[in-house]
């Protein structure tokens, strides 16, 4: 078998451990593990990095978006050679990656029509800035290399410019929550500021992560030794840490409006996590637990779909009264982390499910 038409077992549990994380925080379990209740026990110190930081800095949720766009990134050009070898012209490829684009856009910003009742052109959500950097990685992915990580910083440089260089009274303090650039754009597309300081001009910036990913999925298609894949990915990945954790000096950390800082370090370790999982399963070999998450890598857009439109609350409501009843004598707020581990368990196994029906839901 060679190397184009292999499967990354490795990509395959990045994606579905990426995804189980996902579809984790409807479960409302990492909420319960933040209660002012257990402060200073191990639950809660992890479940501080189950949240984004507030503004300034980085927690390991503040990974999991990277992490998903880099994995799209890294199996574009898996999926284009499969494509190419049943016979698809590039151009099939291209119309289709339109359409994907398209149906992405209309998914992430359809979420937010759903309480209001009416059209809401709401573009923070991470499928609608998919639509994006999907668009982009693909036009560009025949590319030399040098001339894909050109354009990679190019994105990333013509935000901080922006943002350190814009007029607009009131919206010219860069690093400012909602005193921004990236407030400015959402006001103009929304009319008002949506609230967490998030902004949908994030998608510009951090397009970056799946050309970066793009550029490590060829890598690892090509006919290199492990070895030296493995050492790529490491420096590559080193790098952006380092580099981006030096950065926070004059450009903060910041994840809510994707500052250069942030999309070079949270880069650097999307690279090193994928290098890890290289090494621990396609070289090492260690693939038990990689078809636990995997099945839920299988059908992403489905289930982050089904858990963000109520399903992970509609399963909680059914599971609450037997978990109350098995798990009160652990207190309410112990109950209530079984209900939701139990919820998040339910989430996977409808993965499960669809993966034993060949049931596969793809765009």
């Amino acid at each position: 078998m060679n190397n184009k038409s292999q499967r990354l077992l490795s990509l395959d549990f990045f994606r579905g451990a990426t995804m189980f994380l996902l579809i984790g925080e409807f479960s409302h379990l990492f909420i319960y593990m933040r209660d002012p209740g257990i402060e200073g026990s191990f639950i809660h110190a992890l479940g501080y990095q189950l949240d984004h930081v507030e503004w300034h800095g980085l927690a390991f949720w503040d990974l999991i978006q990277p992490f998903f766009t880099f994995i799209v990134g890294v199996a574009m050009p898996l999926s284009y050679a499969k494509r190419r070898e049943r016979g698809d012209s590039h151009k099939e490829i291209l119309l289709h990656t339109l359409q994907r684009c398209f149906l992405l856009l209309v998914f992430g910003w359809a979420l937010y029509c759903i309480g209001p009742g009416k059209i809401v052109f709401h573009l923070n959500n991470v499928l609608a800035q998919l639509s994006v950097s999907i668009l982009i990685a693909f036009l560009i992915m025949q590319r030399p290399t040098w001339t894909q990580i050109v354009v990679s910083f190019i994105l990333i440089a013509i935000s901080e410019t922006l943002y350190r260089n814009f007029w607009i009274e009131g919206f010219d303090q860069a690093f400012v929550p909602d005193k921004n650039f990236g407030s400015w754009v959402e006001i103009q597309i929304l009319g008002y500021l949506s609230g967490g300081h998030w902004v949908p001009f994030n998608a510009i910036p951090t397009t970056a992560h799946t050309i970066w990913g793009v550029l490590a999925g060829k890598l690892l298609m090509s006919d290199k030794p492990a070895t030296e894949k493995l050492k790529w990915l490491a420096i590559a990945g080193a790098a952006g840490v380092l580099v981006g954790y030096g950065m926070d000096l004059f450009t903060p950390i910041i994840k809510r409006i994707s500052t250069s800082s942030f999309v070079v370090v949270s880069g650097g370790w999307s690279l090193l996590a994928l290098a890890l999982c290289y090494y621990l399963i396609d070289v090492r070999k260690y693939t038990k637990a990689v078809l636990f998450f995997a099945i839920v890598g299988m059908n992403p857009l489905f289930i982050y779909l089904f858990a963000h439109v109520g399903g992970a609350d509609l399963i909680r409501e059914m599971v609450l009264p037997f978990t109350m009843a098995l798990f009160g004598f652990m207190g309410d707020l112990g109950a209530n982390m079984m209900t939701s581990l139990v919820t998040w368990l339910f989430l996977w196994y409808i993965c499960y499910f669809m993966y034993r029906k060949k049931i596969f839901i793809n765009i």
